[in-house]
Order: C-alpha cells, then structure tokens, then sequence
C-alpha cells in the first residue's frame, strides 16, 4: 500500500465566503450557541443534584413516618399497658376490702365465741 491511499484524491477548491456583517452574526450565533450547550449541561448537572436531593429527602421523609408509626405503636402498647394496671390496681382494692371485712368479721366471732366459753365456764 502506498502514502498516496491516504491521501485526499478530491479537493473541493470553492469557498464560502460571507460579507463582514453576515459573519458577524454568524459568530455571534456560534457563541450564543456554546453558551447554550455550557448552560444546558450546567443546568442538567443542577437537575440531577436536585433530584439526587429529592430522593434523599423522600427516604428521609419515610424514614420520619416509619418513626413516628413506631413511637404510636409504642405509646398504644404503654396505654394497654396503664389500663391493664389501673383494672388490676381495682380488682385488688376490691380483694383487699373483702379480706379486711372477712378478718373483722372473724375477729367478731372470734371475740363472741371467746365470750360464750367464757359464760359457759362461769356457770
């Protein structure tokens, strides 16, 4: 193979060529045009962080809602849990108030019963 297979066999000798003011507004599209492209690029990068953000604060978000969700769980266990004490609490008065009336009872008869011996044995 040679170098000339490389090389350009056609060449195109026309030229474009543009007035001063054609070309001044050429360039400036051309440069209005790179600053497009460099603020869309920048402003998708800004998207993206966003998003990443949002996505972050919506796991968070969920995070705070499962939270809450729990401490309820927990402050309805902890209500269960005083009433439950509280009707124990109750029942036990109520047992304490039927043996102390059951004790004063047999102290009564006890006392009586003392009494009545001792009748008998004075007669």
């Amino acid at each position: 193979m040679s170098w000339n297979s490389f090389s350009q066999t056609v060449t195109d000798t026309t030229r474009i060529v543009l007035t001063k003011p054609i070309a001044k507004l050429v360039v400036k599209d051309l440069i209005n045009y790179d600053g497009l492209v460099k603020t869309n690029k920048t402003l998708n990068g800004l998207i993206q962080e966003t998003n990443l953000k949002l996505g972050k604060s919506l796991e968070l978000n969920s995070n705070l809602n499962q939270q809450i969700k729990n401490y309820q769980l927990i402050i309805d266990d902890k209500e269960t849990q005083l009433k439950t004490s509280s009707t124990l609490s109750k029942e036990l008065q109520k047992e304490l108030k039927r043996e102390a009336r059951a004790k004063k009872l047999y102290k009564i008869g006890s006392t009586i019963g003392a009494a009545a011996m001792a009748l008998l044995l004075v007669k």
